[in-house]
């Protein structure tokens, strides 16, 4: 084990120029300070802003004693680093006689207040690395999806905080990620960060832009492009009433943050176009849904003249069950939104594994619309199945693969879709050279046939 680094004064005063207010005698004091510091430098070609204090966390320090006021312990080391940076805000709650969150006058702020960092030190801290790989020896995709939603999370809350550092009366839930496409691989052996700040607001919602940066490996001049961009949006509720308040607007101060504003603002009138289009029109294209539905039937009424390159829909699935434990909470005792997509993650991949018979490698996930909340108790489903496979490029077969979540209740007979997950996966080249062969997926149902094309067109569009 390393041993503990010592108080650096410098990145105490840095901690105590932010928005998070830290009690005097806390046992906190004697981490926190070690863990929120200034953003380390990149590359002048970088896409993150770099002229702006971030506070940065370090996912690696996870020798922190346990505080009471935390929600679960259910952790990853970057979630548990983030957690303890907001513990000062849970440790000075808003009291009972203090005014509703619909009588606080919400005041601008840049997107500097908000931007935050993990540093994840994967070439030196072995232990965390063993945290985070897989058994090739590559990252955990699933885990760092959780990272991004408890980073957001963090972003969110510093967003919405007063000035004197204390939290808001707000309910503060993921209500959609947007589609996060992997633009180059990311390696287990080399230092990543993820930094994220606010770059749009509206009444009672914000999105809040992560990127994932990690240096190109053996080549310091190259720029470090992100490697995967996500845009997570949150949506503020009355804690009390669960009735939308207005929030902190934001005041973009460089170029480049107001051409941030300006992307945000029309991805979220895209995002309302869309579901308008959704409720109002319905895909009635019955050539392509009896087209796909045919090699089905043969598989139903003759399963020994069907093409041995196929395979049924319905055959590719799997799924599991678990109850949502109370170390799997936030501060509001809803399971976080992070842990969800982790769950559906890994499962999808388990079902792309079994069906390709080699390890894929994640490429994307689709959109995500957090439905439902999940609560402590919920007994949740996640059901899985390959939808279709994309296998017009021979050497580079794509498989899309849908994850649903349902809020199972015995006690009442209920069951209900919580979310949707939608995960794309490559193949390793080297598998197909070596005559690995991806079957095509064959609806034998008109609602699987209309889910299938549903999903195609998404994907085009």
């Amino acid at each position: 084990m390393q041993p503990l680094r010592k108080p650096n004064l410098s990145l105490f005063n840095t901690l105590l120029r932010s928005k998070f207010r830290i009690i005097p005698h806390s046992p906190l004091n004697n981490h926190l300070h070690n863990h929120l510091t200034t953003s380390p430098p990149h590359d002048s070609n970088s896409t993150t802003n770099t002229t702006t204090k971030t506070s940065s966390i370090d996912a690696g320090s996870s020798n922190r004693k346990p505080i009471s006021q935390w929600p679960g312990m259910f952790h990853s080391p970057a979630t548990h680093a983030l957690w303890e940076a907001r513990s000062s805000i849970f440790e000075n709650p808003v009291d009972g006689n203090a005014v509703s969150s619909s009588q606080i006058q919400p005041v601008p702020k840049p997107p500097s207040r908000s931007r935050t960092s993990i540093f994840y030190n994967f070439s030196f801290d072995q232990i965390l690395r063993e945290q985070y790989r897989n058994p090739w020896n590559h990252i955990r995709m699933g885990k760092l999806v959780e990272d991004f939603d408890a980073l957001a999370g963090t972003i969110a809350f510093k967003h919405c905080s007063n000035e004197d550092g204390t939290a808001m009366p707000l309910l503060l839930v993921t209500a959609s990620v947007d589609r996060m496409v992997l633009k180059k691989p990311i390696h287990i052996d080399s230092d990543l960060t993820i930094v994220g700040a606010v770059t749009w607001v509206g009444r009672s919602s914000m999105e809040i832009q992560l990127e994932l940066i990690q240096p190109a490996q053996g080549n310091p001049n190259i720029s470090d492009t992100p490697a995967l961009v996500a845009n997570f949006t949150f949506v503020a509720r009355d804690s009390a009433t669960e009735k939308a308040v207005p929030i902190n607007q934001i005041s973009p101060e460089t170029e480049e943050e107001r051409l941030l504003w300006e992307d945000a603002e029309k991805r979220n009138k895209l995002r309302k176009k869309m579901k308008s289009e959704q409720k109002h029109t319905e895909n009635e294209d019955n050539a392509r849904l009896h087209s796909l539905l045919a090699e089905g039937r043969i598989f139903t009424d003759m399963p020994a003249l069907a093409d041995r390159d196929s395979i049924l829909l319905k055959d590719t699935c799997l799924q599991n069950s678990f109850i949502c434990q109370p170390q799997q909470r936030n501060i509001h005792g809803r399971i976080f939104g992070g842990f969800l997509m982790r769950r559906a993650f890994e499962l999808a991949f388990s079902t792309t594994y079994a069906f390709v018979g080699v390890a894929p490698h994640f490429l994307e996930v689709d959109h995500v619309d957090f439905v439902k909340p999940v609560d402590v108790g919920n007994f949740l489903r996640l059901k899985s199945c390959v939808l279709y496979t994309e296998l017009d490029n021979p050497d580079k077969p794509l498989v899309n693969v849908e994850v649903v979540a349902h809020v199972t209740k015995p006690e009442l007979r209920s069951s209900e879709v919580s979310n949707r997950f939608y995960f794309t996966f490559g193949v390793d080249p080297e598998a197909i050279k070596n005559g690995l062969r991806i079957r095509s997926v064959v609806p034998d149902t008109e609602e699987e046939a209309r889910k299938v094309l549903e999903r195609m067109d998404a994907d085009n569009s």
